[in-house]
């Protein structure tokens, strides 16, 4: 038994990080409902440039397999009661409007209560629900911006880089599920509910906490270092390797560096006076000489080889890759990481892979094989199970309220 079987979560979110939130619980059991404007459903759905894709876009695969979908009107009178039912049967409500807008449609957390006593209420926005930039419109790139995200990569002199996916997104919605699954512990605890504020630019500022940490300790900012890492040691980096392949090493550490030095088959570095000590080798007069040699020796042999030398005699080192050959990897074929779906009606091929929750357990291992839902494919079961009948559920598509 996954630990959230049995929770029922209403979940108002579209795009990205509040699904991503939701699939989290999902991965672990819970029965998501997704809540859907009528006709087009969530944007996400048609996010990407091949339009073969629209209404099941891959973004949108990646954050809603195994979840069910009704479509509402939620400025209908049915459609508002039909929530009212669902939320007075869920769990937990997660939902990423801008602010202000669940109490609009009546739904804020007071009246989730008044519904459903104990429950969990998780909102999502960009800058959080107070303070002078809670009515800003936030999505990922701009908050990689705000907060400071873009300004921390490349090299000393480069201009603002992103991060080259959605960081902000994906952490975001990480943390709110953490955070969920906190509260329900807290629920199961005290038997009370809780209401829970979780703002991008706030995840963004934890992500990046090695840096920030620092700064707030220090009361200046660590260098910008490329592919270096911030330790800035030239032993710590990316280096060229025969054939035009690269490999990263990490060797910080003394005993590192020997196992390095001893990897390379180069043990006289050990007792070269501008490599054998740690303080010398973050000398930055040396740094570029020290640098320029290894790269030297990498030139001898190729990544593969390097990485499997390497990792024999104990020095951090591993070959750089694309996406997609770690996606490829045979390493990654005994963990569970990859969950085989059928998706009918995908062009090119129905049999695809969406990736699991990240972690490995010794029973009740999480994740799906349901393939994410059509714009409201659930809502007559879903209907019925709050307690509408054939003519009811008729009734409220002939006002509309359901799509």
């Amino acid at each position: 038994m996954k630990p959230l079987e049995g929770l029922r979560v209403a979940d108002f979110s579209h795009i990205l990080a509040g699904p991503l939130a939701t699939h989290f619980l999902t991965l672990q059991g819970a029965d998501v409902v997704k809540i859907e404007a009528k006709g087009r459903g969530d944007n996400l759905r048609y996010y990407g440039p091949d339009r073969r894709y629209d209404g099941m876009a891959p973004a949108f695969i990646n954050v809603n397999a195994g979840k069910r979908s009704i479509a509402l009107d939620l400025k209908s009178k049915g459609g508002r009661e039909v929530a009212r039912r669902l939320i007075a049967q869920a769990d937990v409500v997660v939902e990423n409007f801008r602010p202000g807008v669940m109490n609009r449609l009546g739904f804020d957390y007071d009246a989730c209560c008044e519904l459903r006593p104990g429950i969990i209420f998780c909102s999502v926005s960009g800058y959080g629900q107070t303070g002078p930039y809670r009515d800003y419109p936030a999505v990922d790139n701009i908050v990689q911006g705000t907060s400071g995200m873009m300004s921390v990569s490349g090299s000393p002199g480069d201009g603002p880089i992103r991060v080259g996916y959605p960081a902000v997104d994906t952490y975001t919605g990480t943390l709110a599920a953490m955070a969920i699954i906190s509260a329900l512990l807290r629920r199961e605890r005290s038997g009370k509910g809780q209401y829970i504020d979780i703002a991008m630019m706030d995840a963004s500022i934890v992500l990046q906490s090695a840096l920030a940490v620092p700064y707030m300790v220090m009361g200046h900012l660590l260098p910008r270092s490329g592919n270096t890492g911030y330790s800035n040691l030239p032993t710590a980096g990316v280096f060229d390797t025969k054939g035009g392949g690269k490999l990263s090493i990490g060797a910080i550490q003394q005993n590192q560096f020997e196992a390095l030095a001893k990897g390379l088959g180069h043990v006289e570095l050990l007792s070269d006076p501008l490599t054998a000590t740690q303080e010398a080798r973050a000398n930055p007069d040396n740094r570029d000489r020290i640098r320029a040699r290894l790269q030297q020796i990498f030139l001898e042999r190729t990544n593969e080889e390097w990485e499997r030398m390497l990792f024999e005699a104990g020095a951090p080192a591993g070959v750089v890759r694309g996406l997609d050959e770690a996606v490829d990897h045979p390493s990654l074929d005994s963990r569970g990481l990859k969950l085989p779906i059928r998706i009918d009606g995908l062009p090119d091929r129905q049999d695809v892979h969406v990736l699991n929750a990240g972690f490995v357990v010794d029973v009740d291992q999480p994740g799906t094989d349901r393939p994410p839902p059509r714009v409201g494919e659930h809502g007559d079961a879903v209907l019925g199970e709050l307690g509408y009948d054939d003519a009811a559920i008729a009734a409220l598509r002939e006002e509309g309220a359901v799509g």
